[in-house]
């Protein structure tokens, strides 16, 4: 499923991530020139555990699905890598193996620089290696902030922050109403559940709740929501 060029919502997705975007003009060029394209259709394996870490992969279109194995053998969904998001180099620089699963989620598009071309880039750009720092600092950041969110807040809090999360990722506007936001990324409620580290039935409560609360709306292919404003408003109180 190769095919050597974005398309224009692909590049824009690349162009756009917040990280990507801070790069100098220069870097940015030559990133994408090393760069090559690989497809995924849903469900398909794009790196494995235990994998040499050869490739320095960015998402620009779908989502990658990062997972582990438990003891039992169920996957566990740890986090969905959104269009813009590069990933994979923590492994380049320590140079040990792949430490989770990556699958596409949905049809997916993902950009890849091979380790070589990396090193090469690195030594090319000393630039590179203050904005991955940065990057680095973000996710360690995001990191803290998902540990006391699990260990302060209530599930209800964290459902509603992992809700505005998705709108603000995939929220797609309502054709029959602009003003409320279709969440493009289809998960089931086992897999919300898992980011949650709570049970589906625990979710599905929740969810209930809120739509009772008219914040969304449950549908068969998904989560509409209604009232992002409620869904803050839900976040925040419970944040006390």
């Amino acid at each position: 499923m190769d095919d050597p060029i974005l398309t224009i919502e692909e590049r824009e997705a690349i162009n756009g991530g917040r990280w990507f975007s801070s790069l100098s003009p220069s870097l940015r060029h030559d990133i994408l020139r090393c760069a090559f394209v690989k497809r995924y259709k849903d469900g398909e394996l794009i790196a494995a555990r235990g994998d040499p870490p050869e490739q320095w992969i960015a998402c620009a279109k779908g989502a990658v699905r990062v997972s582990s194995t438990a003891v039992s053998g169920k996957q566990v969904t740890l986090t969905y890598v959104e269009p813009g998001i590069w990933f994979g180099d923590v492994a380049i620089f320590d140079g040990d193996r792949r430490t989770h699963d990556a699958y596409a989620h949905g049809d997916s598009t993902i950009l890849c620089v091979a380790r070589a071309d990396f090193q090469k880039i690195l030594s090319n750009h000393v630039e590179l290696y203050e904005a991955l720092m940065r990057l680095q600092a973000r996710r360690i950041r995001q990191l803290f902030g998902l540990v006391e969110d699990l260990n302060t807040l209530p599930l209800r809090a964290r459902l509603a922050k992992q809700l505005i999360h998705l709108v603000r990722s995939y929220g797609v506007p309502n054709l029959a109403d602009g003003s409320q936001m279709r969440i493009g990324l289809h998960l089931a409620q086992e897999e919300l559940a898992q980011l949650l580290g709570a049970s589906r039935q625990r979710v599905n409560q929740e969810l209930k709740a809120m739509e009772r609360e008219e914040a969304i709306r449950i549908e068969s292919g998904g989560l509409v929501v209604l009232d992002r404003a409620a869904l803050m408003r839900i976040s925040e109180a419970d944040d006390q």
